[in-house]
């Protein structure tokens, strides 16, 4: 620890010399069109520099430069460029009106860039996926996600399933979730990528490997913060979609301003119903007499999935005692009939899992606090959170439908259960930042989360009840560095991680280690890292990133899930050390014309990594500590647009996760010591591409037509040691393409959507060779007002 903080120190005293700090003065304003009409996504630039932005959907932007003389280029596709000179040396106000061009610009150069690109172009290994221009054609997040580089979403079934995803071979507990910077939990166990209402989003960051220290998480893979819309106007936007498999998807977000007191209050809602009867493929199953057993294709019977996502925000913005306070309240519901177990020979028919969760939080932020460049950004939140198994059939069923009388329930292959877990959840954090000036910048995070565990049975009288805590405490201190007139971008950072857990359960020992595990007890761990890089041109630049990491077990983990995953209470922290490098850059060859690429190598050392241990058997799993895995990969990404109406993009990804345990805890050879970890993708890709017609049938409307690929090489389901060649279990190559088509018109007020998935019908396998659904419709409409 003092070692960091005297290379800290010293980084921070060496990078003061020969740098002075640059005054800078904010150039503001508003754009419209010949009408009045506000216009956004406009560029102004400063001439023969990098300096720019863009302007937001209220037509206004806020740019810093130096004093004195300097030329604004103002352009927007579809509109004549303005170039304006002046000898500039305070703040000032500019607006500008944009007429329309009859013709195609002869040269637009973009200097300034989204907030996205910014992300992609910062020090860390991040993707940034802009929502705002799929949002009418987008079902769910899972399935844009699943389409970036480096990212695999495995989901286990359709609408509402369980699903895995993986940041550079590192998934499932590896990866955390956020909203707007807090745990995405806080909403309730049931709030996912796949339920979340896409009209509130804004944009995606997902961190791999390397995780700001100003997220506050102990995260080992990777991190996916969800940014909502901030927007300061008026609007309604609702959707309402229907689809194959007896699909309903409805969403709304709204927000409302009073302009006496300038109140704001945004209410949102989400729901998802889905039957999922989907047809299973070349299943073992009964014929029509129940003595024997044939290979059929029957749907799925007992597979209903409905959720409920109800917020209510209200609060101000831009006070003299606060740039933001919200206080809000969110209730979320989860129904869900269980139709398998881990494995898909595991066949359920009565058995269901619900849940409900109510939530309230604060949020408070403000520029200046106490010292000139100050910031503070605060937030409290409580969850009451609550799931329910039932499991109180004694019955064996078959993908046909029928069933025979057993004497065990379907699950857990035990009593009759109706298995309560409380899991009430607070959550504390608090981010300071400072900016010392353009060049130097700091920024501590505080965060602490409590998860307790009060679980007890209706009807299972040998069901040992407990109430056990899992408690967090996670600092992080970093300090940014810009250099060389922003070319050079430095970050070093450090975080301390505090577990407590409180464990009381003594149920099966030999299974959960409770019997070796009991009490309270509290350790701390130190992870640190930095992030480096440098531009060369707008066309080439690199850079490259480390971190020692840390990630605490979860309650899932620790505790299990009440269904099909056993407690492990002596699961041990996982740590990792992982490196990242990459080059990126934008080239514009000719007049609309734009490329982007990125392409990167990672290395993950893994220490105590935590896989889930599945028993095909009885269709249960549990999670346990694996001594070390090596994860090694490469990935590319090349974008093409062409004047904003055709876009074209590919990925690939290779990832190489080995055992690196040579010798059992009896000291006996591993048989599977440097086998490539099973059940999981190792190579992938996906390629996309989307046209934009503009004024078809309808003035100031849009027709977007849609493809999208994905490829998955096959791989082993079990190690790959084990067994004969010829007669292992493998998951095989799949092939799924996906097409939609979007018509907007009235300046995107109203909306429709048509999107085919899987139109090849091609069988689809995922985590633990779960079929997934085969093709499948959607529709969807939206309006859009403000």
């Amino acid at each position: 620890m003092k070692i960091i903080s005297c290379v800290l120190f010293m980084l921070t005293c060496l990078s003061q010399i020969g740098v002075i700090a640059q005054n800078t003065i904010t150039l503001s304003g508003k754009i419209t069109d010949q009408h009045g009409t506000p216009l956004s996504l406009v560029t102004i630039a400063v001439e023969n520099t990098t300096s720019g932005t863009y302007t937001d959907d209220n037509g206004r932007y806020s740019l810093k430069v130096s004093p004195g003389k300097c030329t604004l280029v103002v352009s927007l596709i579809g509109y004549q460029t303005v170039k304006s000179t002046s000898n500039i040396q305070q703040n000032k106000t500019l607006n500008f009106t944009l007429e329309e061009s009859a013709v195609t610009l002869n040269s637009v150069e973009v200097y300034g860039k989204t907030q996205t690109q910014k992300v992609k172009e910062g020090v860390f290994s991040v993707n940034a996926l802009d929502i705002k221009p799929i949002v009418n054609s987008l079902n769910n997040l899972n399935d844009l996600v699943n389409r970036t580089t480096g990212i695999k979403v495995r989901e286990e079934g359709g609408v509402g399933s369980d699903f895995d995803l993986s940041i550079n071979g590192l998934s499932g507990n590896s990866i955390r979730y956020f909203l707007d910077g807090m745990p995405l939990d806080t909403k309730g166990s049931g709030v996912s990528l796949a339920n979340l209402p896409v009209n509130i989003i804004d944009r995606i960051e997902i961190y791999k490997g390397v995780v700001p220290a100003s997220l506050g998480t102990d995260a080992l893979g990777g991190a996916i913060n969800i940014i909502t819309k901030q927007e300061k106007k008026n609007y309604l936007d609702v959707s309402y979609g229907i689809g194959s498999f007896h699909t309903h998807k409805a969403d709304l977000n709204a927000q409302f301003v009073e302009p006496k007191t300038g109140l704001i209050i945004r209410p949102t809602v989400g729901v998802n119903y889905s039957k999922n009867d989907y047809r299973m493929k070349d299943v073992q199953m009964r014929d029509e007499s129940g003595d024997n057993f044939i290979y059929g294709n029957p749907k799925r019977f007992h597979d209903d999935y409905f959720s409920l996502l109800g917020q209510i925000e209200v609060g101000v913005a831009n006070k003299s005692w606060a740039d933001a306070f919200f206080v809000s309240a969110s209730y979320s519901k989860t129904d869900k009939e269980l139709q398998t177990g881990a494995v898909q020979t595991k066949v359920y028919g009565m058995a269901e899992r619900n849940s409900d969760a109510w939530n309230i939080s604060a949020h408070y932020q403000k520029r200046n606090f106490i010292l000139k460049n100050m910031q503070l950004n605060t937030a409290l939140s409580h969850t009451w959170d609550h799931s329910l198994t039932v499991d109180t059939t004694y019955r064996k069923y078959y993908w046909d439908g029928g069933y025979i009388d057993g004497q065990r329930n379907e699950i857990m292959g035990k009593e009759r259960s109706m298995r309560h877990y409380k899991r009430p959840l607070t959550v504390v954090r608090a981010n300071l930042d400072y900016k010392l000036n353009n060049h130097h910048n700091f920024n501590l995070n505080y965060h602490l989360s409590r998860t307790g565990n009060d679980r007890y049975d209706d009807l299972d009288t040998t069901f040992e009840p407990s109430n056990d805590v899992v408690s967090k405490h996670i600092l992080g201190f970093s300090y940014n560095q810009s250099l060389l007139e922003g070319k050079m971008e430095n970050v070093f950072f450090i975080k301390d991680y505090i577990n407590h857990p409180n464990i009381r359960q003594t149920d099966q020992p030999s299974v959960t280690g409770s019997e070796a595990v009991q009490g309270s007890t509290t350790k701390n761990y130190l992870g640190y890292g930095v992030g480096l890089r440098y531009t060369v041109a707008e066309a080439l630049a690199v850079k490259v990133s480390y971190e020692h990491s840390v990630r605490l077990p979860i309650a899932r983990e620790l505790l299990g899930n009440g269904t099909n995953i056993y407690a492990n209470v002596a699961l041990k922290p996982e740590n990792s050390d992982n490196f990242n490098a990459g080059l990126f850059g934008t080239w514009h060859p000719g007049t609309g014309h734009t490329f982007y690429y990125e392409a990167s190598g990672f290395f993950r050392k893994v220490d105590n990594y935590i896989q889930s241990e599945v028993a095909e058997k009885e269709g249960t799993m549990k999670y346990t500590n694996v001594p070390a895995v090596h994860i090694k990969g490469v990935e590319g990404e090349v974008r093409y647009d062409w004047q904003g109406k055709l876009q074209l993009a590919s990925n690939v990804s290779y990832q190489d996760a080995r055992d690196q345990q040579k010798y059992k805890n009896g000291g006996k050879p591993s048989a599977t010591y440097d086998n490539r970890v099973p059940n999981r993708p190792w190579l992938f890709g996906s390629a996309e591409a989307y046209y934009t017609f503009r004024n078809v049938a309808l003035p100031e409307s849009k027709l977007r037509l849609g493809c999208t690929y994905q490829w998955i090489h096959w791989y082993y389901l079990l190690w790959e040691a084990y067994g004969a060649t010829e007669g292992k279990a493998r998951i095989p190559a799949q092939h799924i393409c996906n097409a939609d088509i979007t018509y907007s018109w009235k300046r995107g007020r109203y909306n429709i959507a048509l999107e085919c998935t899987n139109f090849l019908d091609k069988t689809a396998y995922d985590n633990y060779k779960l079929q997934k659904p085969g093709r499948a419709f959607f529709a969807k409409f939206r309006l859009f007002i403000n």
